[in-house]
């Protein structure tokens, strides 16, 4: 199974451009219908709103955008190249308009558009999906930053930690990663910690800042 990444929630948010309010919605969509159910939802909320320019990216689905009655190719193209270049899928973004009476001309609709979406796609933050293994592993206390650097080395999460007599972490690891992981604490600790493999899971999981998918 491929991995990519998808937003990890629905956000919103927006600024103003020389009076103009720019509303940017993110929203998770899995399907082109749930796509469009949620465009439906944002025309029936901002009603009286200028203009609600779209686009949305379904992985192995469509791929479709709107001007929305702005001039061609200054809002919808712009908010649809956000979501390519951020490598986003299963994504719709809705930017709702309501107009303030200053044309912001062709080259300033195309910034403010792609800001509000590259805002609110911020707001909604990122999510690998990819296949996750399960590792069990205890450590002595002194090992605990040690272990907790070498996950996010290695680009996991730690799900859940147990305080007893031993720290014993609950991770989440990239199915590829884990031999090495593994290998890398072992070395690490001359063969005194060692991990238990769970299951797997296909899923997806918040990128932390630091971590490339």
């Amino acid at each position: 199974m491929n991995e990519y990444l998808v937003p990890t929630r629905d956000a919103d948010a927006e600024f103003v451009e020389r009076r103009s309010r720019f509303i940017g919605h993110i929203f998770r969509t899995e399907t082109e219908e749930e796509a469009l159910a949620r465009l439906k939802q944002m025309r029936e909320t901002y009603w009286d709103a200028t203009h609600n320019v779209y686009a949305y990216v379904i992985r192995g689905g469509a791929t479709r955008f709107s001007d929305d009655g702005e001039p061609g190719g200054t809002a919808g193209m712009p908010v649809l190249q956000v979501l390519q270049r951020e490598g986003i899928f299963n994504v719709t973004c809705v930017v709702t308009r309501y107009f303030g009476g200053i044309l912001l001309g062709a080259g300033g609709l195309v910034r403010a558009y792609a800001h509000s979406a590259k805002i609110a796609l911020e707001a909604a933050g990122k999510s690998v999906k990819r296949v996750w293994t399960n590792v069990w592993l205890p450590c002595p206390y002194s090992w605990f930053e040690r272990i907790k650097l070498e996950v996010a080395a290695f680009g996991g999460v730690v799900q859940h930690t147990d305080f007893g007599a031993d720290v014993s972490f609950d991770l989440l690891l990239p199915e590829a990663q884990v031999k090495p992981f593994l290998e890398r604490v072992t070395d690490l600790s001359a063969g005194t910690i060692t991990g238990l493999i769970g299951d797997n899971e296909y899923r997806a999981f918040p990128l932390q800042k630091e971590e490339q998918p």
